[in-house]
């Protein structure tokens, strides 16, 4: 259990947050979301301990254990992989070397003996004799083969590297759990592993993500950092989003009486209450809407872009035709190889398997580097737009302001225009005077999504588009490319937008060859299930 009381936060003079009051209790699971620069990380390091908050406390009663998934994953490169895992739990990792240490002492006393008892007394204490194969049962999970368990830290990859740390964090039934974004790098197989593994997690469980399929999954409230306000919702992201969205409504509307208000609002209830989910996050949920009142109801003021694509022209029949795209990276590894597949009208695929492989591809259809063999053809009617996965050469090295760039791909230069546009993408007031140049991140994704809007084309290539967007600019783009009426090709790591998005599902293997699949990601997911 974590106790919060008037905590309050003061970052380089701007206020994150204050007056926090919340209690976190074992058995459920707090998703914390919040826009870019809200504070979801920093409150994190709050109720760990690592930063002292301006006002205020946290309070964790005595012997509970906290673990948090570390984000220096340079911290451990001397130790090997296990034992990083093992260190999950300091104390249990101290015995196990201290005990080592006496056993190796040549010159072994009675003293000695009697320390070495009671630190097997201890170790016994802590299910020591299982430390091991606990360790490596969670790198395994997490998709770390046995083959990696005694190789140093320091030769893994950075996804790899991460993976041990999030098994780090699991290992030893801490009593409390922080997790920071633990779904970055893992793959398909990897989350589901996890979620099944936070599902049956006794303890206190808090998360950040942006991944909302995850956050629905595992989740029995939301903590919402919101405007210099950290407040707490019953239910999972889906229901605080639809239900935030149906309160900020009928507020609006003067006109309704409180009753249907009410009326409406219980129904709404009931109807999440009965949603089918993972059982012990389901029943818990349940259990905690049925006692929910109107006034709980969350009444967020988070603003959403207006993302949406709208083509030109109708395009025609003939869409998009790859005929045995060959590509070899400038390192020598085969990325594509033999490529082939036709593109319908219509269609929405998504490009799964090796990124690397995704990106040459779209970098080929945009003519940007040339295949080795293979050709492509373009049905006549066809206009594309490209998001590509690095959009550095669209802001390096520019002067320009936000306004001006923007006017390099506006068809109307008109000022009032162009404030009108930026503004319904959260640039406001004098934001559009901004150097490109020093934009944030998700800054710079939402102005590329602007370009896209401009450009009327009908047929979309998106490499990642969700990267360095929040929960509300992911939302938006997800809905913006349900609705689109053109064709879509994209990757993405979002679980819930490759779902709601995708009708087709081409895979990109290591090797250069692709498996395509007709279907949606769900029967995908459970094809590739099957095949193992």
């Amino acid at each position: 259990m974590i106790t919060v009381s008037n905590v309050s936060l003061n970052f380089n003079g701007q206020k994150l947050f204050s007056g926090a009051d919340l209690k976190f209790l074992p058995g459920n699971c707090y998703g914390v979301i919040g826009a870019n620069g809200a504070g979801k990380s920093t409150f994190l390091r709050i109720l760990s301990g690592d930063l002292e908050p301006t006002t205020g406390q946290v309070i964790i009663p005595p012997g509970q254990r906290l673990s948090t998934l570390k984000q220096n994953q340079f911290a451990y490169d001397a130790y090997p992989v296990l034992d990083t895992v093992i260190m999950g739990n300091q104390r249990l990792y101290d015995i196990m070397k201290e005990k080592e240490a006496l056993y190796e002492k040549p010159d072994f006393t009675d003293a000695d003996g009697e320390k070495a008892a009671e630190l097997e007394g201890e170790f016994a204490e802590m299910d020591g004799w299982n430390a091991e194969s606990d360790a490596a049962a969670l790198l395994t999970g997490l998709g770390i083969p046995v083959s990696m368990h005694t190789m140093l830290m320091s030769d893994l990859s950075g996804g790899d590297r991460i993976k041990v740390l999030l098994a780090q964090a699991l290992f030893g039934n801490p009593d409390i759990l922080l997790l920071d974004e633990p779904t970055n790098n893992l793959d398909n197989q990897s989350v589901a592993w996890l979620e099944s593994f936070l599902m049956s997690f006794p303890g206190t469980l808090i998360v950040v993500s942006h991944d909302r399929w995850f956050l629905n999954n595992i989740c029995t409230h939301i903590v919402d950092i919101d405007y210099n306000q950290v407040r707490m919702y019953v239910g999972n992201y889906d229901f605080w989003y639809e239900s935030s969205k149906l309160m900020q409504r009928l507020m609006s509307d003067q006109k309704k009486r409180r009753d249907e208000k009410i009326l409406e609002l219980k129904a709404f209830i009931q109807r999440f209450s009965s949603n089918k989910s993972k059982a012990k996050q389901a029943t818990s949920r349940r259990q905690l809407l049925d006692q929910l009142t109107v006034e709980e109801m969350p009444a967020s003021s988070r603003r959403y872009p207006y993302v949406a694509f709208t083509p030109d022209r109708e395009a025609g029949k003939d869409i998009l035709t790859v005929d045995g795209i060959t590509y070899t990276s400038e390192d020598g590894v085969k990325l594509l190889d033999g490529v082939t597949f036709l593109v319908t009208r219509g269609q929405k695929i998504a490009l799964v398997g090796n990124e690397q492989a995704a990106t040459a591809l779209f970098r080929i259809l945009t003519e940007e580097i040339q295949p080795a063999g293979g050709s492509f053809k373009w049905g006549v009617t066809i206009s594309t737009s490209y998001f590509p996965h690095d959009n550095t050469p669209y802001f390096e090295g520019s002067d320009k302001t936000m306004m001006e760039w923007f006017a390099q791909y506006s068809p109307e230069q008109l000022e009032t225009y162009m404030r009108q546009f930026l503004g319904r993408m959260l640039f406001s007031g004098d934001d559009v005077y901004k150097p490109v140049k020093v934009l944030s991140g998700g800054e710079k994704v939402r102005l590329m999504l602007s370009r896209m809007m401009l450009s009327g084309a009908n047929f979309l290539m998106l490499d990642q588009p969700t990267n360095h967007l929040d929960l509300e600019s992911i939302t938006a783009v997800n809905n913006a490319l349900i609705a689109f009426p053109g064709t879509v090709i994209f990757t993405c790591h979002d679980h819930q937008f490759v779902s709601t998005v995708a009708d087709r599902i081409i895979e990109l293997h290591d090797d250069g060859t692709m498996t395509d699949y007709n279907m949606g990601y769900e029967d995908y997911l459970a094809r590739k299930s099957q095949e193992k």
